[in-house]
């Protein structure tokens, strides 16, 4: 039998069993009706016959929706009339549906506040100044927002991945003063047809009811591609969701911003294109925010990097990204750890024990016998007793006690080891693509490009 047969007649039990009351029933069976449907148009090569099994999926769908709603409240829906099964039932548990579809988003709203200030974003200043034009002041001052003069309802922050998009969304949700939801494509799309774009509308009904507030979609391109002739009608049907609650006719919209960010702004519809009015190029960090990012990833660990030296490491991290300069200072940090484990010596000084280098000027010494290991000939355990002859202990890091040990500071040699196997993760090659795209339709980011 193949899937259309299969599918029909899981269908048939389903109706059956609807008409019954027996909605347990019917639902697994209009589930697994609709997969076999599913597999049957997608390799239908007629049209006309494709678009009419896409019709009954998604009029299945919908009655499975109603009655999965419907088992969780106390009064099932009843079958529609004549037993076919469609969405009449819907608008009895409307409420319930769109409390289903509020629970589905509830993890979308952030309630913690990221605790990431504008300052901790290093350059940038025309993107910060753009969004503190759309979200700080039009709650603070709106006085300044009359008339025609409106603050900015769309927002897309394009660039080079790990060059602090998403950061900056951390660092709205930290300084706005309203809610602030953050979605991905994930939290929108549903295997159940029709689901995916009342979600989509379920969540701009929700911000519009919280303002002020604030939506951030990130890598929106995967839910916003160009759309083509051979896409998906879900998929279809999602995108235009999208578009018309973005553009909020019969709806007000004031104190609502959609703020987006992609790697691939080319592979936008041009109609959501249109609906970001501002569209800004988050490029790789310049020379002085690259010795900014350095600072603020070493954070209040104990260094001893002078100016000269930070200055030098961004000369050195040219076409670094943000995240590739948070990855460098991390290895750098590690350069410690590694002396450590790898050290064969360590110099008692004070109750605690340094590390000495493997390539500094010691040599191993036998902790017990107190002669260099090249002249010992008896196999001697260790016991921490410091060598006559270098002042040194001969063990491993596992040898010495807990909570014992001196670690090194972070210094310029530990950067330049670890400079030497980092790698910028950005092409020239994608650079130019992105500022062929900026000089067509976005602006940048920093201030004085």
């Amino acid at each position: 039998m193949d899937n259309f047969n299969k599918g029909k007649e899981y269908i048939r039990r389903a109706v059956e069993a609807d008409n019954k009351g027996d909605f347990k029933t019917a639902l697994d069976n209009y589930k697994t009706g609709v997969q076999y449907f599913i597999l049957y148009a997608k390799y239908c090569n007629d049209r006309v016959q494709q678009q009419t099994i896409q019709s009954k999926i998604e009029e299945y769908m919908t009655r499975a929706e109603v009655l999965r709603s419907s088992m969780s409240t106390p009064k099932p829906v009843a079958a529609p009339a004549g037993g076919a099964p469609g969405a009449s039932g819907e608008s009895k548990s409307g409420d319930g549906e769109s409390k289903k579809l509020q629970d589905a988003l509830s993890s979308a709203i952030v309630t913690e506040k990221p605790n990431v200030k504008w300052e901790d974003v290093a350059g940038l200043e025309m993107a910060k100044e753009a969004l503190k034009e759309a979200v700080i002041l039009p709650t603070r001052f709106p006085e300044l927002f009359v008339g025609k003069r409106t603050p900015w309802r769309g927002i897309l922050l394009y660039g080079p991945p790990g060059t602090g998009k998403s950061y900056l969304a951390k660092a709205v949700a930290t300084e706005a003063d309203g809610t602030f939801y953050s979605v991905s494509s994930s939290d929108l799309v549903s295997k159940w047809q029709g689901e995916s774009e009342r979600l989509v509308k379920q969540l701009f009904t929700m911000a519009r009811e919280n303002t002020p507030s604030i939506i951030f979609i990130d890598e929106v391109d995967s839910m916003g591609s160009a759309r083509s002739d051979g896409e998906n009608d879900s998929v279809r049907r999602l995108k235009t969701e999208f578009l018309v609650q973005m553009q909020g006719v019969g709806h007000d919209s004031e104190n609502m911003l959609v703020l987006a960010a992609t790697n691939t702004p080319w592979e936008i519809d041009p109609a959501m294109r249109r609906r970001f009015e501002k569209r800004i190029y988050i490029p790789l960090p310049d020379e002085k925010a690259r010795a900014t990012m350095v600072k603020i990833h070493l954070g209040k660990t104990p260094h001893e990097l002078k100016e000269s030296d930070f200055g030098e490491i961004a000369r050195r991290t040219d076409f670094y990204s943000g995240s590739d300069i948070s990855v460098l200072v991390r290895a750098a940090l590690m350069e410690p750890v590694k002396t450590c484990r790898e050290a064969r010596q360590f110099m008692h000084v004070g109750g605690k024990y340094r590390p000495v280098d493997k390539d500094g000027p010691f040599v191993t010494a036998c902790s017990f016998c107190h002669v260099h290991t090249s002249m010992c000939e008896t196999p001697c355990p260790y016991n921490l007793v410091p060598c006559k002859s270098c002042g040194c202990v001969s063990c491993t890091l596992y040898d010495l006690p807990e909570r014992s040990l001196d670690v090194p500071v972070v210094g310029m040699k530990h950067f330049l080891k670890a400079l030497e196997r980092s790698k910028p993760s950005v092409g020239r090659t994608e650079l130019e693509r992105f500022e062929k795209w900026t000089s067509e339709f976005g602006e940048c980011g920093t201030a004085g490009e």
